[in-house]
């Protein structure tokens, strides 16, 4: 169990590293494509495809950035693996969760998995707002900076026949 937590603190800084790395290379490609879009001419709403001002992605199971170890634990139950800065919560075979805490032991992170194609992810709209262009393969990914919420959301999904979906709500400051 500390092996699994110890190597989850050492993937943590590679995955927020590559998220950020893709959400350049995503933003420039957006913003290449948005000078070339025309609007849908049916006769529903447009979508313009840009996230609302506030995030949809509030919280996770009533768990929200800020809030303590003790009321996390209180809301998800006891987690599979603890430690004092991540909880591990596993759901089911097909939903899991981690926790991330600074020293002040308050979230900063929450990473929601779902793993498989029946697992009851939300799509993309639910959480980010707007849709996301799915690649040739399948995979996605679109991050989200809301300053005034303090926090980014991002979405992805790996490709396959049954994928991954990560839906991923962190504080906008690094942790203390």
């Amino acid at each position: 169990m500390t092996g699994e937590i110890s190597a989850c603190r050492r993937i943590i800084p590679v995955l927020l590293a590559l998220a950020f790395g893709m959400s350049l290379a995503n933003a420039q490609q957006q913003s290449s494509q948005d000078k070339t879009q025309t609007p849908p001419t049916s006769g529903k709403a447009a979508d313009t495809g840009q996230p609302p001002a506030e995030p949809l992605f509030r919280d996770y199971k009533g768990v929200s950035i800020g809030m303590s170890v003790d009321d996390v634990r209180k809301k998800l139950g006891k987690p599979a693996e603890k430690d004092d800065r991540m909880d591990f919560f596993v759901f089911s075979d097909k939903e899991r969760a981690r926790v991330y805490y600074d020293n002040d032991k308050k979230v900063y992170a929450v990473i929601v998995t779902y793993i498989g194609k029946s697992s009851g992810a939300p799509a993309p709209s639910a959480v980010l707002g707007s849709d996301i262009e799915a690649k040739p393969d399948g995979s996605m990914y679109k991050m989200v900076n809301y300053p005034a919420a303090g926090y980014w959301v991002a979405y992805s999904r790996t490709p396959g026949d049954e994928p991954m979906v990560m839906v991923t709500m962190q504080k906008s400051s690094s942790p203390k």
